[in-house]
C-alpha cells in the first residue's frame, strides 16, 4: 500500500503523516537508483516529501556530489527533498562513524546502531550472536550496550543537526533477542532519550522497527513518529504494510 491513505492515526492525539518518506537510499550508498528516480517513484507513490539518508562512514567522501543532486532534483519537482545521512554509533560511548567530508551539507542525521558498540569496535550481528553462543557476553550484557550507545549516539548526533533515530533496537531482534526481555524501565529510558534530543523516530517498513510495543512507549512519551520506508528500491518508496500493522 502506497501513500493514498494520507495518515493513520497512532493514538491519543497523534497521527502517522504517510505522504512523508522520512529514510530512502540511493546509488550513492546502499541503495540502487540515482536521485532522480527515487525522486519520480515518490511522485508516483502520492508522497510530499522525501528525506534522503544515505549511509556515511569515516571514509565517505561523495557527501558533496550527494547534496548537490538532491538540489539538482528539487528544481524539477513539487516534493520537499531533504539531504540527511545515516550514522553508525560504533562506540558504547555513543561515538558516531563522521564522514570526513563537511558536514554542513546535512540538513538531518539519522542515527543507527547496526553493530554492537565495543571498545575494540563495533560487532556484527553474526560475531554478537557467537559471542553469546560462547559466554563471552549474555543477552542482558547485549541489550545493555545497546540502549546506551543509543542513548549516547542521540546525544552526539543532536548536537549538530536535527535528528532521527533510525530502526530503534532492530540489531536485538537480528541476533535473536525479543525486546519483550527489556523492563519498561529500559524502553522509557530510550524514549525520554529521543524526547530530549528533539529526535523523532523512524518507523522502518524494511526493519519491521521498531516493535508495537516500543512504539507505544514512544508514543507514551510524546516523541515524534515518521513513516520511513528505508528503501533501497525505488519501487519501495513510499510503500507501507508493515506500519499499517504496527
Amino acid at each position: 500500500m502506497g501513500a493514498e491513505q494520507e495518515t493513520i492515526v497512532a493514538g491519543p492525539g497523534h497521527t502517522l503523516d504517510l505522504t512523508v518518506d522520512a529514510h530512502v537510499h540511493t546509488g550513492f550508498a546502499a541503495g540502487r537508483d540515482s536521485v532522480g528516480v527515487v525522486v519520480s517513484a515518490a511522485d508516483r507513490a502520492g508522497l510530499t516529501a522525501v528525506t534522503f539518508a544515505d549511509q556515511v562512514a569515516r571514509d565517505t567522501t561523495w557527501l558533496p556530489a550527494y547534496a548537490d543532486a538532491v538540489r539538482r532534483a528539487r528544481r524539477r519537482t513539487e516534493l520537499t527533498l531533504r539531504i540527511a545521512a545515516e550514522v553508525e554509533v560504533v562506540r558504547p560511548d555513543g561515538w558516531l562513524a563522521w564522514p570526513s567530508a563537511d558536514l554542513a551539507h546535512l540538513e538531518a542525521l539519522s542515527v543507527a546502531v547496526t553493530r554492537l558498540p565495543t571498545e575494540d569496535g563495533p560487532l556484527s550481528p553474526r560475531e554478537v550472536r557467537q559471542a553469546i553462543a560462547a559466554g563471552a557476553l549474555t543477552e542482558a550484557e547485549v541489550a545493555e550496550i545497546v540502549v546506551g550507545a543509543t542513548v549516547k549516539g542521540l546525544e552526539r548526533a543532536s548536537r549538530y543537526v536535527p535528528t532521527q533515530l533510525a530502526r530503534p533496537l532492530s540489531l536485538l531482534t537480528q541476533v535473536g533477542i525479543d525486546d519483550a526481555m527489556l523492563a519498561d524501565e529500559v524502553l522509557d529510558h530510550l524514549a525520554d532519550a529521543c524526547r530530549n534530543a528533539g529526535a523523532a523516530v523512524e518507523i522502518s517498513e524494511a526493519w519491521r522497527s521498531p516493535s508495537a510495543r516500543m512504539v507505544g512507549r514512544l508514543r507514551d512519551a510524546g516523541v515524534p513518529l515518521v513513516a520511513a520506508s528505508d528503501a533501497r528500491y525505488a519501487a519501495e518508496v513510499g510503500q507501507w504494510q508493515y506500519l499499517l500493522r504496527v
